[in-house]
């Protein structure tokens, strides 16, 4: 038995190289690095790490050990924390909703400005530990009070739980901002990838309750506002570059919409795109909202396969506005505050903050957008992480104080 324990421990590490090495091997061939890009060695370096723990994780989960979405919040939980002794942290419950109030400790003659923070991570990655250098950056350079919403994710919880997360904990917040220190009329939303989406849903909620003090911005960090038509040009341009590449993206959603990942091909065929639905929303939807400057000289057309009505059945609550609050109608739309909308040039999500600048200018709606052109996904997140940060990093960050400071 010990000659056993032996070989197994012996042959762990031959697993994890083997693992690694293979992880390597799948990616090189695919992973795209546009000359935009800063420093793409140590993106790839990054890229491989990331889609090691994935494959590590499937691993887990097919031999029943341990479901994937879990194994990731493990290994993020073993990060360190980077803490501000300036900052003040209280970590409290809005009944089941974890959230984390970070603010200066420094005494205020005033109310304090407020910020509502949705983190990113498609449902899966992030916590409250992970946005932890990012808020606290952000309550001291802003001198404000930041609301950190830890909602509840993945494997034990699917769509709606975020939004409904998210929600109600701004609700919350919003009923009781003076306890808080928060002025009323300086509320801010601001969220991050699936959090700037969440912030694009929520919004619409709390301009139909007209009893809570009114959030006074929004900001929206490459958020993901459509989940119908895969056939913009970001989405082409950057399936393949790190660390946000098609396959991510789909694995990602699919697991927190529950929608089985062989219906794949036909979401991005627009199979699951009823011809009446899309004669009413190509308006909003359709490509030919990117301006040209953002399409490449190899583009396909945009062209939908044969409608396929079981891959619609199963995936047609893409089509509500909290999963594609794009689709919001434009009475909603039109009492939206003023919005700060960033976008990477290297993001399959790009053409997604794209559409939803066209569609909140064309309600009237005052937008400030930020364009980082060698940004990519996921980039706001290492702006603390020494050398592992990228320049872009830092200009996100930057741009999302200079607004919030201004208001």
């Amino acid at each position: 038995m010990t000659v056993l324990w032996l070989l197994l421990l012996a042959g762990l590490p031959t697993f994890f190289l083997g693992v690694f090495v293979w992880v390597v091997i799948q990616n090189f061939p695919t992973s795209e690095f546009p000359t935009t890009l800063k420093h793409p060695a140590k993106l790839w370096f990054m890229h491989c790490v990331v889609q090691y723990l994935i494959s590590l994780g499937k691993i887990l989960e097919n031999l029943r050990i341990c479901a994937l979405p879990r194994f990731l919040q493990c290994v993020q939980s073993l990060l360190p924390l980077k803490k501000d002794p300036n900052v003040l942290v209280i970590d409290m419950h809005f009944g089941a909703v974890p959230v984390r109030l970070l603010k200066p400790k420094e005494l205020s003659p005033k109310l304090r400005r407020g910020i509502i923070f949705y983190h990113g991570g498609a449902g899966i990655f992030g916590s409250l530990d992970c946005y932890h250098g990012l808020c606290s950056f952000l309550a001291s350079e802003t001198d404000s009070a930041v609301l950190v919403v830890g909602y509840r994710k993945l494997p034990s919880y699917h769509h709606p739980v975020l939004f409904n997360d998210c929600l109600s904990a701004t609700i919350y917040f919003l009923k009781n901002l003076e306890s808080f220190g928060v002025d009323p009329s300086r509320v801010v939303l601001c969220g991050e990838s699936i959090g700037g989406s969440a912030v694009a849903t929520v919004i619409q909620v709390l301009t139909s309750i007209p009893s809570l003090p009114q959030i006074r911005a929004q900001v929206l960090i490459y958020p993901l506002v459509n989940f119908v038509n895969f056939q913009l040009p970001s989405h082409q341009q950057s399936k393949n570059v790190p660390f946000l590449t098609r396959d991510m993206l789909f694995m990602c959603l699919c697991k927190y919409l529950a929608i089985d990942l062989s219906w794949k091909d036909a979401i991005l065929a627009g199979s699951i795109i009823p011809l009446d639905k899309w004669k009413k929303y190509k308006k909003w939807l359709s490509r030919d909202n990117i301006p040209r400057r953002f399409w490449s000289q190899d583009i396909q057309l945009e062209s939908f396969g044969p409608f396929d009505e079981a891959a619609y059945l199963e995936t047609q609550h893409v089509w509500s506005v909290e999963i594609s609050p794009v689709l919001a109608d434009d009475k909603i739309i039109s009492q939206f505050p003023q919005t700060l909308l960033v976008s990477c040039e290297n993001d399959i999500l790009r053409d997604d903050a794209l559409l939803y600048k066209k569609r909140l200018e064309d309600q009237g709606v005052p937008v400030n957008w930020y364009h980082v052109e060698d940004g990519f996904h996921g980039c706001t997140i290492l702006f603390d992480k020494k050398c592992l940060s990228f320049p872009c990093s830092m200009k996100v960050v930057n741009a999302v104080i200079g607004y919030i400071k201004g208001i």
